[in-house]
């Protein structure tokens, strides 16, 4: 967002579990919204922003920048959230990641070592990936119009040939998508002692 207004949410959600969270969306009108997904994740994040453009637009509030947060990430800290948004006024994109612990290894066939990747030259990549908006929407007509597969938001970026700022995270905004994760999340929680969160009036 800029800084002429509050800042505006978007919910990329299926319709089915929108009525849940119906309520919350009501009590913050005009700054939280649902949008719907889309088929791939380029297409939910496209719904997404438009969502952001035209509430922006409604409410006369300058959007500068937008900031995609995927919710399998829930342990990113307001630390990191600070820390890749400034990066991203400097840069025109940033993207929260930290430097690759595991040795990688390519195959072709899935069945043989190709070759070991230098460790030294590979980030795993976190969200929230914070974009200049009239950059994001330039990459989508770019994507569109040449049939690009993008994997992530800031591919987008790369595909303009723009640059994207590494902002290094924590090693504890772990994606969850196993019930071994979640408990090594709970984990993560009673350690940093984090009380119930409570929406901003």
């Amino acid at each position: 967002k800029g800084f002429s207004g509050p800042p505006i949410v978007v919910l990329v959600m299926d319709p089915i579990y929108q009525p849940e969270y119906q309520p919350i969306v009501d009590k913050y009108e005009g700054r939280l919204a649902f949008a719907n997904p889309g088929i791939e994740r380029q297409g939910s994040v496209q719904n997404g922003l438009q969502k952001v453009v035209d509430m922006a637009e409604s409410s006369s509030t300058k959007c500068t920048y937008v900031a995609v947060h995927d919710s399998a990430r829930p342990l990113v800290t307001i630390q990191e959230i600070s820390n890749v948004v400034r990066d991203a006024k400097e840069y025109g994109a940033a993207v929260l990641g930290v430097p690759c612990k595991a040795t990688i290894k390519e195959s072709e066939d899935g069945s043989t070592v190709l070759r070991t990747i230098q460790r030294s030259r590979l980030w795993e990549v976190h969200t929230p990936q914070v974009i200049e908006i009239e950059t994001l929407l330039r990459g989508f007509a770019k994507v569109e119009e040449e049939d690009l597969e993008v994997t992530d938001d800031v591919s987008i970026v790369e595909a303009l040939g723009e640059p994207v700022k590494l902002t290094l995270g924590e090693y504890t905004n772990l994606k969850i998508t196993t019930p071994e994760d979640m408990d090594v999340a709970s984990a993560i929680l009673e350690e940093r002692n984090v009380e119930p969160a409570q929406l901003v009036a």
